[in-house]
């Protein structure tokens, strides 16, 4: 479990490299219920994930930098980690689904590492960064299932504390764990009252069903690849982000495709955020389920990252990405 000690050494770590997100008030939204937005689309790669990443290759020693490095990942943990190599002059290995957004595959061929291309399936590509890893020596950076890395995150939460610290609830979007494990144990062990909600697509809604039965549960492939949210088609939570979860996130709710894509376009013509599907999801909670947060004042919405394929955006912005509920 990570302690408040390593996520400030990671904001030390993280000084120059990662931005300080700033919280933007969401239009309309004063009076007795207020939201806020963290934007990490806003960062170097597009997305939170650089955070971990940096954090992770920057703590290896002399040794493990020379051996490389390697990664697996749908596309913004691949660009992330390759970011952060380059940066520390660290040779990079990232594997990557074939199928992922073609916009995180030229971004992530364009930082030069290696690339080693695999099916949709997340278990494949853990499996090939894995003998790569044996293969070659190279030190792993796995895309959430690491404390270093969990600390990176955290530091989202810190910077909420620090620029609102009277907030009272924070929406975090889940995948395999690392965002909102980091989120919720820099938030918790500071002000353990403030809740911390864990957004998720219903159709890989395993994190809730996982914190709900106290045990991992694990959603099949061919359902997690259905969802519109590519960077959340992640199978089961990590082991280390469950234990944290456990220990620190108040609650997981599901939101719908419509509602995600619903969200993404009030995002960009309202709030002028561009948003990943995976990155709107907070907001489509507070849009679309307010019956099922607490009832705060001071809210915070996580958008994860920005890195959205334009087509999809230009479908969106026409109100063509799904059929809207009314």
């Amino acid at each position: 479990m990570i302690r408040a000690e390593d996520v400030a050494a990671a904001r030390r770590r993280l000084q120059g490299v990662a931005f300080h997100t700033p919280l933007i008030p969401c239009p309309g939204g004063g009076g007795e219920r207020r939201l806020f937005f963290k934007p990490e689309s806003l960062q170097p790669t597009g997305a939170f994930k650089l955070r971990g990443a940096y954090n992770k290759i920057s703590s290896l020693g002399p040794e493990e930098r020379a051996r490389g490095v390697v990664a697996h990942s749908s596309g913004n943990h691949a660009r992330a980690v390759a970011y952060a190599a380059r940066a520390l002059g660290v040779r990079a290995t990232i594997v990557m689904p074939r199928g992922a957004a073609k916009g995180k595959l030229d971004a992530t061929a364009a930082l030069d590492p290696e690339m080693v291309l695999v099916g949709p399936d997340s278990g494949e590509r853990a499996r090939r960064a894995e003998e790569l890893a044996a293969e070659h020596g190279y030190v792993p950076v796995p895309p959430y299932d690491d404390e270093t890395l969990i600390a990176g995150q955290g530091t989202v939460g810190a910077e909420i504390l620090e620029d609102l610290p009277d907030v009272e609830a924070v929406l975090v979007p889940v995948s395999g764990g690392g965002l909102i494990s980091g989120v919720a144990a820099a938030i918790k062990l500071t002000r353990p009252e403030v809740r911390v909600i864990g957004v998720e697509p219903e159709l890989a809604a395993d994190a809730g069903e996982s914190l709900r039965t106290g045990r991992l549960v694990e959603f099949p492939a061919e359902k997690v690849s259905r969802t519109v949210a590519d960077g959340l088609r992640v199978r089961k939570l990590g082991a280390a982000p469950f234990e944290h979860i456990l220990a620190f996130v108040d609650d997981i709710i599901a939101v719908t495709e419509e509602e995600i894509l619903e969200a993404m376009r009030r995002l960009a013509l309202r709030v002028r955020l561009v948003a990943e599907p995976s990155g709107a999801v907070t907001f489509a909670a507070y849009l679309f389920h307010r019956h099922e947060l607490p009832d705060t004042r001071q809210n915070v919405a996580v958008i994860s990252g920005g890195n959205v394929e334009p087509d999809l955006l230009a479908k969106v912005l026409a109100g063509n990405g799904h059929e809207r509920k009314s």
